[in-house]
Order: C-alpha cells, then sequence, then structure tokens
C-alpha cells in the first residue's frame, strides 16, 4: 500500500460507503462514518476523530468523536459486511491457488498514557518489542492472492481489568465479555467468522503465542481446522507412535498403560537429526522485507499434549537458506493429511507476514494506531473502519491492477 493507493481509494469513497451506510443508523451517524473514513484515506498527520473532524468542518468534532464513542451501530455488523465483500470480490480468485482461503491470527500492542482506557497496562508490546503501557488487540486477517482484508477483531481485556467493576463500567465492557487468553479470543474470532457464513477458512496459521497452546490446537482439530501453528523451540514431540511405545505386559505387577518417552525429542533436535535429502529450497510471496526463499523441511511426528500423548502432526522446520542463527530458525506443528505437499505447508506458513503487512499498512496509511478513545465500543467501531477503509484500498489496487495487467 502507498500514498497513491490510498488517494485513489478516496476518489471511490462515497460509492463504497453506500453499502454500509445503513448500519450506522440514522442519517447523520451514517455522514459522520463517511466523514471518518474520508479523514482515514485524506487526512494527514494524526488521523483521530477530532483532528480528522476539524480538517472537515469545525461544528462536527464533537458529533464525530460521540458517534465514534457513544454511537449504538454494531462493529459485528460492519466487519460482516466486510466479510461478506472479501468473500465476494477476493475469494473467487482462490480457483487458482492450491491454498484456498488462509485466515491469520496476530495480536498487536498500542502504546498508551494513562490507566484509563480500555485493557490498558503494563504488558508485553510487539510493537515496541518489550513490556509497557499499552493496549492489545487480537485480529483475524483473511488472505487470498487477490488481497487481504480484517475479518474481525477483539481488544484483550486483562485479568485485572476482568476483575475491576468501576474501571469497566467507566468504559462500558459489556457485561457478557469475561477473561479470555488471546489463543482463547481468537478461537471466538474464528467462531464469529464461520458462523457469519461468508467465509470458509481452508487454513488457519498463527505465530509461537497461539502455537503453543495445546488447548488452543486441540479446539482446531475438533473444529477439523487445518493448521500450520509456529510452536517455540522448546516444544517436544514423540518421533514414534506412542501407541507402539507401552512396554508389553510381563504377567507381573499392574498391566503398563502409559508409553515409556524414549521416543521424546525437542523440535530443535529432530530437525538437527533430517537428513541434507530432507531440505528443500522454496520461494514464498515477498513481503515486509523478509526474504522470500528459504530451506524447508517437514518430518511426521506425533504431538505433546500436557505432557501426554497427542495426534500425528506434520513438524515444519523453516531455516535461511545456507543455515543461519538458531533464532531465524522456525518451527510449526500441522494437522494437515499426511500427503500433503511440503510446499503447501510452507506457502501456509508464509502467508503470517500478511498479517504483519495489514498492521504496518494500517498504521503508516488509515490511523489504525491514532485514535485517541477509552471505551471498549469506541476501540471496536475505529478498528471496523479502518478495516473498511482497508479494504476500500485493496478493491481499487486489485482493479488498477487488472487494468494494466489487461
Amino acid at each position: 500500500m502507498t500514498p497513491t493507493d490510498v488517494r485513489a481509494a478516496a476518489g471511490e469513497l462515497y460509492t463504497f460507503h453506500q453499502r454500509f451506510a445503513p448500519l450506522f443508523g440514522y442519517q447523520p451517524a451514517q455522514q459522520h462514518a463517511l466523514a471518518y473514513l474520508r479523514g482515514l484515506l485524506q487526512h494527514d498527520g494524526r488521523k483521530n476523530a477530532e483532528a480528522i473532524a476539524l480538517s472537515f468542518d469545525d461544528d462536527q468534532a464533537r458529533a464525530v468523536q460521540q458517534f465514534l464513542t457513544d454511537s449504538p451501530w454494531d462493529y459485528h455488523r460492519v466487519q460482516q459486511e466486510v466479510q461478506a465483500i472479501f468473500a465476494q470480490e477476493l475469494v473467487p480468485s482462490t480457483r487458482t491457488w492450491c491454498l484456498g482461503t488462509v485466515g491469520v491470527l496476530d495480536d498487536s500492542g498500542f502504546p498508551k498514557k494513562g490507566t484509563h482506557s480500555v485493557g490498558v497496562q503494563r504488558q508485553w508490546c510487539g510493537r515496541l518489542g518489550k513490556k509497557d503501557n499499552c493496549q492489545v488487540g487480537v485480529f483475524l486477517v483473511g488472505v487470498t492472492p487477490a488481497g487481504c482484508a480484517l475479518l474481525d477483531q477483539q481488544i484483550y481485556l486483562p485479568e485485572d481489568w476482568v476483575l475491576d467493576p468501576k474501571r469497566r463500567q467507566e468504559v462500558g465492557v459489556p457485561r457478557r465479555v469475561t477473561f479470555r487468553t488471546k489463543p482463547q479470543l481468537g478461537l471466538e474470532l474464528h467462531t464469529r467468522v464461520q458462523q457469519a457464513g461468508h467465509i470458509h477458512f481452508d487454513w488457519l496459521t498463527c505465530d509461537e503465542g497461539y502455537g503453543r497452546d495445546g488447548a488452543f490446537l486441540s479446539e482446531l482439530e475438533r473444529r477439523r481446522q487445518r493448521y500450520v501453528a509456529e510452536v517455540p523451540v522448546t516444544t517436544t514431540v514423540w518421533t514414534q507412535d506412542p501407541a507402539t511405545q507401552i512396554p508389553e505386559y510381563t504377567g507381573r505387577g499392574r498391566r503398563p498403560m502409559r508409553p515409556v518417552r524414549d521416543s521424546v525429542r525437542s523440535v530443535v533436535a529432530v530437525a538437527a537429526a533430517l537428513p541434507a535429502t530432507a531440505w528443500q529450497v522454496l520461494c514464498l510471496r515477498a513481503g515486509s522485507g523478509e526474504p522470500v526463499t528459504y530451506e524447508f523441511a517437514a518430518t511426521r511426528v506425533w504431538a505433546m499434549r500436557d505432557q501426554e500423548p497427542g495426534p500425528a502432526v506434520w513438524l515444519l522446520v523453516r531455516r535461511p537458506v545456507g543455515g543461519g542463527p538458531p533464532e531465524e530458525v522456525k518451527y510449526y506443528l500441522s494437522n494437515a493429511p499426511g500427503e500433503t505437499p511440503l510446499e503447501t505447508l510452507a506457502l501456509v506458513a508464509g502467508c503470517r507476514v500478511r498479517v504483519e503487512e495489514y498492521l504496518e499498512d494500517g498504521k503508516m496509511h488509515l490511523g489504525m494506531a491514532h485514535y485517541e478513545v477509552r471505551s471498549w465500543a469506541g476501540w471496536h467501531h475505529h478498528m471496523a473502519l479502518v478495516a473498511v477503509a482497508h479494504l476500500l484500498v485493496t478493491r481499487v489496487c486489485l482493479r488498477l491492477q487488472k487494468k494494466s495487467a489487461g
């Protein structure tokens, strides 16, 4: 995404906005939504509600701020309309792409001062690479060759916030909201998108913050959702079927029921033992400055879940071509069928860069991190409107690419 792309999209905003307008309710709210979207696309400098409103109409600053923070429009319905457009205009191109539609789960931090904004506290902020005062959102991005779109999102509410009724009331946290870990929030986003009925995920991929959670992976397996999940280097697996590792009964004492752990290895050890012939050099899509070529290898193992044997899975390993430091080697587990090609697993893992691109484009060009709202509704309203603006830019870029190719 470039500033030129954003300017081109701004010229088509009015027509695009008409599809969403009824979701905002009464006519003034529809106009405030149009003004806010126009500001996300056109305004220079910080793109918060006040700056956007003042850039177009001095009398509308308070009204636009209230539209963002207090208006009752349902951001879920806006996200569902984004999903519908994504399915209609971006998903059909997957007929020529072996992966189908890939969902990418990730979270992102937004540095904030003070203690009153919803969910803010000192916690890990990936944007800063350290713990700091911030809010954290969990995002589910849909990916196809034609482009990506934010399909759903939710702010992460730390346990201290969940248990503080006064702060919850001050920022309007709904009563139904209870504490959820980020992987649990990821599953909720997956559920909401699937239940909306517009999109079927052929694959889901995520970083090790989600892949380390055995309950998260088990639930994806229960849902029959194929995944390629990055896991930490400390992950252990069985290199032989645990069912074959139960000692024979000698006729004395209790019959053995648990497998011996002689074949349990760390993913690092498994990768180190792979023969040179197991590795292939594969080219992935470029994105976010990452190299496009890596060496990949995959082998069948059995997962470890809460120190108990899990299902048969793929262990996928990615390393820089020609070697590299240990921290650049990535490990993934996948529940894909045994006949799945190595290239397919590698391509799914490579889709993770697309959520990073979405977040980078949103923060650099669409004011994603510029919001100045404290409430639960305000945060989700802002993110939904950024999703609409991003989708418009994606549609315009895709049309211009087709035009130039034709």
